[in-house]
């Protein structure tokens, strides 16, 4: 069963390829499901002096979300696109992501932490936000994020897990209780996580989550679904085939799907 539920396109600013483009490669590739994700509007920095190209206009959302449903119907004999959302966790903005996700018909939000305050942790124009900083405090900030993300209810499953390790920025302290805690959080409030394989071609050359974490994740019962996290037409279900060995290997034997907000376990 061959999903991707992790892209972006042409709207959020920094991917390219429309969303006709990717279904259209996505039916090349003989995918059974295909999820489209693009970002959430920036809602807590003004998008008119913050970093340019980060998310697509709040103007865009209503456009992205009609064209998503156009596609789901106009290729609906040759590939089952799903509607998502990369619903960024921004904490003390819950109100108004919430009212975001409500207006809706989603099948499935993703709950990534990109942003510690205004500093972008995944942006490579700001990687020199680590100068100066004490690595395991960020990290703790970051994992504390994680959790609240968890705790809000508003997503169903949790986006690139460890992707504070994206550029390589390591504290020397081990951090496992803080991966940990991270994932008994996820399943204390019943998401899933997603094994995104974009991590394989960052500085942290390791896909997100590591092996470890996903270990523990089986063993406490965590759904996984599968991403590529493609910004590009070319990149859909990049490394994919990696991370199903890698599932099959730790022990998975199926994958969280989600129609409307329900999550749907199939075999892989």
């Amino acid at each position: 069963m061959l999903i991707d539920y992790h892209t972006h396109h042409v709207r959020c600013g920094h991917a390219i390829g429309t969303l006709e483009e990717y279904v259209q490669k996505g039916i090349e590739l003989g995918l059974v499901q295909l999820g489209l994700s693009d970002h959430l509007p920036l809602i807590h920095v003004d998008p008119a002096t913050y970093y340019p190209e980060m998310a697509m206009p709040m103007e865009e959302l209503p456009r992205y979300i009609e064209e998503c449903l156009m596609l789901k119907e106009k290729y609906k004999t040759q590939i089952d696109i799903r509607v998502g959302l990369e619903g960024d966790y921004i904490e003390g903005y819950e109100r108004q992501i919430e009212d975001i996700i409500k207006a809706y018909p989603f099948d499935y939000v993703i709950g990534s932490v990109h942003f510690l305050g205004e500093w972008d942790i995944t942006d490579f124009r700001q990687t020199h936000g680590w100068e100066g900083k004490n690595r395991l405090a960020v990290y703790e900030q970051y994992y504390d994020a994680v959790q609240k993300a968890a705790a809000t209810g508003l997503y169903d499953f949790i986006g690139h897990i460890d992707v504070i390790k994206r550029f390589g920025f390591k504290p020397e302290e081990d951090v496992t209780h803080l991966e940990n805690a991270a994932l008994e959080a996820v399943k204390r409030h019943g998401l899933a996580i997603e094994l995104n394989a974009s991590g394989l071609r960052t500085p942290a050359e390791e896909m997100f989550p590591s092996r470890r974490m996903l270990e523990y994740a089986l063993k406490l019962g965590i759904p996984i679904t599968v991403g590529s996290d493609a910004h590009q037409p070319e990149r859909l279900a990049q490394y994919l085939d990696q991370a199903r060995l890698m599932l099959k290997e730790v022990g998975f034997s199926k994958l969280a799907t989600f129609d409307r907000r329900k999550l749907v376990s199939i075999d892989f």
